[in-house]
């Protein structure tokens, strides 16, 4: 019997075409195995953002036929972003997934010595994890919570929450563009030193931080809700954020919440979150905007935010590794 031969490279114009089986394979499988909230492009609009370079595509190939590929960015952030390895079957999974890191690692060298590589392991990838480990991946465990729409159960424990005292010299509004340089402030003092910098080093940074914001505000990252992102002020001046978008038309996100150090421990993110959520709620209810669910993530040990999320009505649904690579140190 003949001996598997593998070889891996960039996906081009001569094997897009015999690529169709791999790629719609896992967008069949996208949203049940690989938790995607929305539904992945099509095959032809894949192969129409490789040829214009948003994204790069390595194909893996048995005896001249395709059966893995992995997709990564280097351009959207900081980091490079290795968004998707998808394999057809289990069969030789590990030693596919081997090569096709190699081929990462190797292309992306000279990118490697200033960006942090970023893998969030959805799905099925987090029985990657053994082997990214061994080429110097850490992890890091997240949470995914959701509060559904129309949840008797969640509804009534946001209904009945109980808040803590809002002395009269804070208030809560709605997101104004007034306070963008505040917001870009608050969130890099509270998250340069998170877990979060270390997989998006764009919070150690105020110009990355200003990236981050800027993306937020102006729907990059799926429309932005300013009505629905709450602020705290103290004296009229913003110290607290709860940021709010929509992915898929239906899903609200939060993907951001921080408070100025000086304002914290006094229970006021639950106070931002519930502006957020309830506004959401009344919407739906209301016929104003539908959605059907508000997500959050956050750390698997971050038990204080797990807490917080669970006394508002949200549900742990999955958690999935963070795979992160440091910048490769110059020799």
């Amino acid at each position: 019997m003949a001996e598997t031969a593998y070889s891996v490279e960039l996906l081009s114009g001569n094997s897009s075409k015999i690529f169709a089986g791999v790629y719609n394979d896992f967008k069949a499988k996208a949203v049940e195995e690989y938790k995607f909230e929305l539904e992945p492009l099509s095959y032809e609009e894949f192969i129409e953002a490789v040829e214009k370079d948003y994204m790069q595509c390595l194909i893996l190939k048995e005896n001249e036929i395709p059966t893995a590929f992995l997709v990564y960015t280097t351009s959207i952030s900081e980091s490079i972003e290795l968004n998707l390895i998808h394999c057809l079957g289990s069969e030789d999974e590990a030693v596919k997934i081997k090569l096709l890191i190699e081929k990462f690692l190797e292309l992306t060298e000279s990118e490697r010595q200033n960006k942090v590589v970023s893998y969030p392991m959805l799905g099925h990838q987090s029985v990657f994890t053994a082997e990214l480990s061994r080429f110097g991946f850490k992890f890091i465990g997240l949470a995914v919570l959701r509060f559904m729409m129309g949840n008797a159960s969640s509804e009534r424990i946001l209904e009945n929450m109980k808040l803590s005292e809002k002395p009269e010299e804070y208030k809560i509004v709605g997101y104004s563009d007034l306070y963008r340089d505040d917001a870009i402030r608050i969130i890099h003092e509270s998250f340069r030193d998170t877990q979060d910098a270390v997989y998006d080093t764009r919070f150690k940074s105020m110009e990355g931080t200003t990236d981050i914001i800027n993306k937020i505000t102006e729907s990059i990252y799926g429309e932005f809700l300013p009505e629905v992102t709450s602020v705290l002020l103290y004296n009229d001046s913003p110290v607290g954020f709860a940021f709010a978008n929509v992915t898929g038309g239906k899903i609200a996100n939060l993907p951001l919440v921080a408070i100025e150090k000086e304002h914290r421990g006094k229970g006021f993110s639950a106070h931002l979150l519930n502006r957020s959520i309830k506004t959401i709620v009344d919407w739906t209810k209301l016929g104003k905007r539908v959605f059907s669910e508000i997500n959050v993530t956050t750390e698997t040990n971050n038990y204080k935010a797990l807490k917080m999320y669970r006394k508002i009505g949200f549900r742990e649904d999955f958690c999935y590794p963070q795979a992160y690579m440091l910048q490769k140190k110059k020799k």
